[in-house]
């Protein structure tokens, strides 16, 4: 097999006709030895009936079905482990990443040696203020924390080598966030300034950016550990020298400390740092405590092919 290309189904039904066609002239134009892997990943739309439907009648698409939804990252890890191609390219079926990117990438690729990735980064973040102001302090903040560098603005859409592919299926980590471990991975990789469309309503709501950003924070560095006991160790230092000017105060100077205001202010604060403290390292413990389990990955429901080659 030559070319795998992978996309995962979430309220896709709208896009999947389209996209099929594209992706399918795109792929013609490079090769006719190459796969389509849809994941249906829970959607509740008819998002899986249109993507079986396209494949009872092209042998080269492959539907998985998922038995729930598993989330976003654990779908495409999943449709990659399905992936037979020398190359695979990755791309969302929403159409806002252009299919042809394909093309563009597979001739990136082409022209350098031992290139392993070439993937797509926004020129500007599309959205309203807010999610651009929100996505370059996203950016910020992950790469001030991470002990790896992650490009600002990536998108899903990116043409990987098998060997590449392989290593990044060797991440088993049961609470993955890709765009940590894309770059973690290594490889020589490139980056192509895309112009992302803005077809569609994300859905990536508030609070799922926000258990994203904590996922990954949490995913790829210990420096909030770090940070605790450095602050830790910043408050004793100063509680240290406080007492040891009051003792100064009342044996040398015989001034006497009065009011509770001070007191309860400080019980207040340093409640407050200590709750916050056992909360990160409580998101730490709990991570470990999923990852011990061992649980899988994602459940299969069944894969769809072409009648009379089906798998269940």
């Amino acid at each position: 097999m030559k070319l795998s290309i992978v996309t995962t189904l979430y309220y896709s039904s709208a896009y999947i006709n389209e996209f099929y066609k594209r992706t399918k002239k795109t792929a013609e134009g490079i090769t006719k030895d190459f796969e389509i892997i849809f994941v249906d990943d829970g959607s509740p739309d008819n998002s899986l009936e249109l993507a079986v439907a396209i494949a009872e009648h092209d042998s080269r698409v492959k539907v998985i079905e998922l038995s729930r939804n598993f989330g976003h990252h654990k779908a495409i890890m999943t449709g990659l482990r399905h992936a037979r191609g020398d190359y695979i390219f990755l791309i969302d079926s929403d159409l806002e990443e252009e299919p042809e990117l394909l093309k563009i990438f597979w001739e990136k690729m082409q022209e350098e040696n031992d290139l392993d990735v070439v993937y797509g980064y926004q020129a500007a973040r599309k959205g309203n203020w807010f999610e651009r102001v929100s996505g370059k302090i996203f950016w910020n903040m992950i790469n001030k924390m991470s002990y790896i560098d992650i490009p600002e603005n990536m998108i899903t859409a990116r043409l990987t080598t098998r060997r590449y592919n392989d290593s990044l299926l060797e991440y088993n980590e049961n609470q993955i966030f890709l765009g940590g471990v894309w770059p973690d991975v290594g490889f020589k990789q490139i980056g192509v300034k895309v112009n992302k469309h803005d077809q569609s309503n994300s859905t990536y709501t508030f609070s799922k950016k926000i258990s994203m950003f904590i996922d990954s924070i949490t995913s790829f560095s210990n420096k909030p550990l770090v940070y605790i006991f450095n602050t830790g160790l910043l408050i004793t230092l100063i509680s240290l020298i406080y007492i040891v000017k009051l003792i100064y105060d009342k044996i040398v100077l015989n001034i006497s400390i009065e009011g509770w205001s001070s007191i309860v202010v400080s019980i207040w604060f340093f409640g407050g740092l200590i709750i916050l403290s056992l909360g990160i390292i409580a998101m730490y413990l709990s991570k470990m405590f999923l990852e011990i389990k061992r649980r899988p990955f994602t459940i299969i429901k069944k894969i769809h092919k072409k009648k009379g080659n089906n798998e269940n």
